[in-house]
């Protein structure tokens, strides 16, 4: 007998609905059946036996959509995307970053390509890599969206075409990072991005952080297979991109001004008849170089003015960027060499750590880092005053906040506290200072004198290893400035960056916090918000998704707003154990802020708890891009693949 909650028909009603315009939102009830809006009025009868939902002084509104997520990895062993969908989003892109699994495991030649190419840059753990890469049973770009017909689908999953795996299936994974494509390999990439595009793959993904590193010898010294592309290679894939008006996710090349104005100017119409649309990470403000988010607003005016013509949009975070670290593993590591030499390692490799941490010129290169912009008066220490600096970290420890270590007493305190302690206890010959005969027993431990708070962390790693969980907050520390980014014209909400990074980020609750910031000026600047979260993403990345309106698959977030007034999200952090990745994960869950999620007509999470069918069958479905029409590419590509004979054309298209 099915249960109330799978009922193909749904009454919402009473509630304040947000159509994903930028309309203002009316009163009014929403009807649901068989898996799309029925009505939207402003009274609607309940038909006989449908489940009523009364939704008095909430508000209504489409699924909201995440649009940068490595969800690609989780949805493999957990296809319902939990943590995606309490948090109100039933659409979610993947594959970001140039990273992704759309040809399967590519393990050939010894290589294990997944599980090198996200351990370092997503933070994910290896094992959990090897068990993806095992279910990986398809081989090709079709293969792959095709699989998903049989998956319990939580939220609508919306796979881009990575460029790293790209060159990896073309080139293998050391030819990738280790010499340029022939010209017959530049052409093999562009034919499977264009066979991709035929299948309806809304975009295309590349990287462009110099950290971004491989894990698995002998490349941990090469950054990942996206990052040694020429501009030749970018030029012709993203030329094919713009051809299917399809979209290029990409990140900077952090350290090279120039070759990242060079390298977005391809957006212009100037080269085509069409701009091509581009979405880059990220507009965010550094604490430690507010200059950066300044210079991004600067350049996507540029980009998208009438001297250039494109269709550019940064992705802006709306969350404070608080980044957890065991020990060194952590992302602000990779980006500096004296910490990223310790990264290298496996992570249970703590005798290896351990010795790196006691070579005396390592020590003299990290206390030379550590006191970069520090001490007299040159060029680093100017960039430091004019918060100008380069390096994400600011090796401040009054901003580095320990969550959880040995001393429990340490936790919640941020490391000046107890450094300062030891310089006190030291003084007074260990007499005097310390918190606790736990505290004292420990300084009594440490390598005697402690001169300075270099050595006092360098102390810490020693000790303790990945057994000092600290945090920091490097980004989107003003209120007021995140708020201005997020609601800029030409920015789009997202970067969450869900589903990779477990135990370092919790943005899962990004668009919940862009609601919360729009409910302090009131309804029009809500229905801002719900359609910066819904229609105006999904458009921007062409999928049939985002709209309340009849007919429309029914997607549908119901919010609480008085609880999202209540909700402070700097206090909802938790680490729960995820028996999945047989680690801990970092999360932030809003009580009771989010009562009602349905996705494609079913509802999912109701009142704080998943439904009873969640998980267990399929909710969402996959989204190709929505000008994918099968009839209308055949004809239109009719003859324009050299080589192929039209019937195995119609064919391949077909498939």
């Amino acid at each position: 007998m099915t249960t109330p909650l799978s009922n193909p028909v749904t009454l919402f009603k009473n509630a304040l609905v947000f159509d994903g315009s930028v309309s203002m939102p009316i009163h009014g009830d929403v009807l649901v059946a068989h898996g799309r809006v029925s009505q939207i009025a402003s009274k609607i009868s309940a038909p006989e036996g449908a489940q009523v939902i009364d939704c008095e002084g909430k508000w209504l509104m489409p699924g909201l959509l995440d649009i940068h997520t490595h969800l690609d990895l989780e949805v493999e062993l957990a296809p319902e995307l939990g943590e995606a969908v309490r948090h109100g989003s039933t659409t979610v892109v993947m594959s970001n970053c140039s990273l992704g699994v759309a040809y399967g495991n590519q393990r050939r030649n010894g290589e294990d390509p997944i599980t090198s190419c996200f351990a370092r840059v997503e933070n994910i753990p290896k094992h959990v890599l090897e068990r993806v890469g095992d279910a990986c049973t398809w081989n090709t770009s079709a293969e792959y969206l095709d699989h998903f017909k049989d998956m319990n689908l939580g939220p609508n999953v919306v796979p881009l075409i990575p460029h790293s795996m790209l060159r990896i299936e073309v080139m293998g994974l050391k030819e990738s990072v280790t010499r340029d494509p022939s010209d017959d390999e530049l052409k093999k990439m562009e034919t499977l991005l264009d066979k991709a595009m035929q299948e309806g793959y809304p975009g295309f993904s590349t990287d462009g952080l110099p950290f971004h590193y491989l894990a698995n010898q002998p490349h941990t010294r090469k950054q990942i297979p996206t990052q040694f592309a020429s501009y030749k290679e970018l030029r012709k894939l993203t030329g094919i991109v713009r051809k299917y008006d399809r979209v290029w996710q990409a990140t900077p090349p952090k350290d090279s001004p120039l070759r990242t104005v060079r390298n977005f100017l391809l957006t212009s119409a100037w080269f085509a008849k069409r701009p091509l649309k581009v979405t880059a990470t990220a507009a965010i403000d550094l604490y430690t170089n507010s200059g950066i988010a300044v210079l991004g607003l600067t350049l996507t005016r540029l980009l998208n003015s009438f001297l250039v013509r494109g269709h550019f949009r940064f992705q802006a975070l709306s969350a404070s960027f608080r980044i957890w670290s065991d020990g060194v593993i952590t992302p602000v590591a990779e980006e500096i060499p004296e910490l990223r030499v310790l990264n290298e390692l496996e992570l249970d490799d703590r005798e290896g750590r351990f010795k790196i941490l006691n070579d005396p010129s390592w020590i003299n290169d990290f206390r030379t880092m550590w006191f970069k912009g520090k001490k007299g008066f040159n060029i680093h220490n100017l960039k430091r005053l004019l918060n100008r600096e380069d390096n994400v970290l600011n090796r401040k420890l009054d901003h580095m906040m320990i969550s959880d270590c040995p001393l429990p007493e340490w936790n919640g305190q941020a490391m000046d506290k107890p450094y300062n302690r030891l310089l006190a206890w030291q003084k007074s010959g260990g007499k005097m200072g310390a918190l606790s005969p736990g505290e004292d027993e420990f300084f009594r431990s440490l390598k005697n004198p402690i001169v300075d708070d270099a050595e006092f962390f360098l102390e810490l790693l020693r000790k303790w290893d990945t057994g000092l969980r600290w945090e920091t907050t490097v980004a989107n520390r003003n209120p007021a400035v995140t708020k201005k980014l997020l609601f800029h014209p030409l920015t789009l909400p997202g970067f969450n960056d869900s589903g990779a990074h477990l135990t370092n980020l919790a943005f899962y609750d990004g668009n919940l916090r862009t609601l919360k910031m729009a409910q302090e000026d009131g309804y029009e600047k809500v229905a801002t918000a719900v359609n910066r979260l819904t229609q105006l993403p999904a458009e921007f990345f062409g999928l049939n998704a985002g709209v309340l309106a009849t007919g429309a698959q029914a997607d549908i977030c119901v919010v609480d707003p008085k609880a999202l007034a209540k909700w402070d999200p700097e206090q909802t952090y938790e680490f729960i154990q995820r028996d999945l990745f047989h680690s801990r994960q970092v999360v932030n869950r809003p009580e009771g802020v989010v009562t009602q999620v349905m996705v494609g007509g079913k509802l999912a999470w109701n009142l704080g708890k998943f439904t009873e069918q969640f998980g267990q069958e399929q909710f969402g479905r996959l989204l190709r891009a929505k000008d994918h029409d099968l009839e209308k590419q055949q004809m239109a590509q009719l003859g324009n693949m050299p080589h192929v004979g039209k019937t195995a054309e119609i064919h391949t298209l077909a498939a």
